[in-house]
């Protein structure tokens, strides 16, 4: 009976598979990958790929730092945040050597290394407010947008407007006081770079195991298994840890192909700078879009922008993994509270990632595997504020310092 039972469900038309949905997205995909390589070039058509990998790896395992980090506070349970320690280490112990190399296969590599200053910290505490708000973080966001979340878009679209004026003053805070970029690689050398790094994420990771086990008495267990193999693979719902190891492979990729990490926020405030010019807004005359990279992205086709593209492919990714799943199902019932929270939290998210020189992703996540400092103080900030904003819920009929 089992053996039947489990041949029944690889059954196609037993599946939970929207085939519409499906069909149409992954149509959508290879039209698109097809244009990129053919308007911008090859690698550009890869990294899109890449991106969509991405979406479908975050949303198969729902792999969100904003509930992850809420668990550790409200609940006391630390299994997500030591899955994001993880994916940390597993980059940095390939990105360190990389960037320390300065290129692989004939690119430049250059890694998201960033000043340690009072921008970050203040626009790290802002942004871990903000994405307790908004409901996710700048990857979060876009995956579950993909998935059909109608709330998160109205925080996405927040969070454009919030990036584009961080770059209208993004000029004043880099005056404050602030050390230069710092690399733990460039300090210690690749293997204690290497070695730095991974001493201080299995500090923060003891300490989830210790906050875990004196509040419940031990640790978590993962919750049963509802589909394997082929199934589990394809449709669902993925271990967080292995959706953690597939983004630190995908990250290792990005860097690989694009010349350096993944990001996600920089695209937002091009678009928001894009859309304020088309309703006359002249973006070009302010400094920061007159800084080489944001006067060329500014310039270019959006398809040009490899951020951009690579944030495209998550969209899309994440769509079809919510297909997969059979479950895409666009929502728009939200309450108003909610939906003043998630415009709140998209526009302090918007405004601190730019002030901090990119979000969980591209601060965080790429800038403590490139052993940046800054990613560290980002790390420290963003969760202080992510604490005031679990206290802020309620007040928007979300729930905050209460265990479900």
């Amino acid at each position: 009976m089992t053996d039947i039972s489990a041949q029944r469900r690889l059954t196609p038309a037993l599946l939970p598979v929207d085939r519409g949905p499906v069909a149409v997205i992954g149509t959508v995909l290879v039209l698109l990958a097809a244009a990129l390589a053919q308007i911008v070039d090859a690698r550009q058509a890869v990294l899109f790929g890449i991106g969509a990998l991405l979406g479908i790896a975050l949303y198969h395992g729902s792999f969100g730092f904003t509930a992850g980090w809420r668990r550790l506070a409200v609940e006391r349970r630390g299994r997500q945040m030591r899955a994001q320690l993880v994916m940390i280490g597993v980059a940095a112990i390939v990105f360190i050597p990389l960037l320390a190399a300065g290129a692989a296969f004939g690119r430049p590599l250059v890694g998201a290394l960033a000043p340690v200053g009072t921008s970050v910290l203040v626009g790290a505490s802002l942004f871990g407010f903000g994405m307790q708000l908004g409901g996710g973080c700048g990857s979060g966001t876009l995956f579950t947008v993909g998935g059909g979340n109608a709330r998160m878009l109205l925080t996405l679209a927040f969070f454009m407007v919030g990036a584009l004026v961080g770059t209208a003053h993004l000029p004043f805070w880099l005056e404050l006081p602030a050390l230069p970029a710092i690399s733990v690689g460039a300090v210690f050398g690749p293997l204690g770079g290497i070695a730095a790094t991974l001493c201080l994420l299995g500090i923060v990771g003891l300490a989830t195991f210790a906050v875990e086990n004196r509040a419940h008495g031990g640790i978590e267990k993962a919750g049963p298994v509802n589909r394997t193999g082929f199934e589990r693979y394809m449709l669902g719902p993925w271990p967080i840890l292995w959706a953690g190891l597939a983004l630190a492979v995908l990250n290792i990729a990005t860097l690989l192909v694009a010349g350096h990490p993944w990001s996600i926020t920089f695209a937002f405030g091009l678009w928001g700078a894009k859309i304020g010019q088309a309703l006359g807004l002249q973006v070009e005359t302010w400094a920061f879009w007159n800084w080489p990279g944001p006067a060329t992205a500014l310039s270019e086709s959006v398809l040009y922008d490899v951020t951009s593209v690579m944030n495209f492919g998550i969209l899309l990714g994440a769509a079809l993994g919510a297909g997969l799943a059979g479950k895409f199902a666009p929502r728009a019932k939200v309450p108003l509270a909610s939906l003043l929270a998630a415009g709140l939290g998209g526009l302090a998210m918007g405004y601190g990632a730019r002030l901090s020189f990119g979000c969980n992703i591209g601060a965080l996540f790429s800038g403590i595997a490139s052993g940046s400092l800054h990613g560290w103080l980002w790390f420290a900030a963003a969760f202080c504020g992510s604490l005031g904003g679990i206290a802020a819920r309620p007040f928007f009929g979300l729930d905050g310092f209460k265990a479900k």
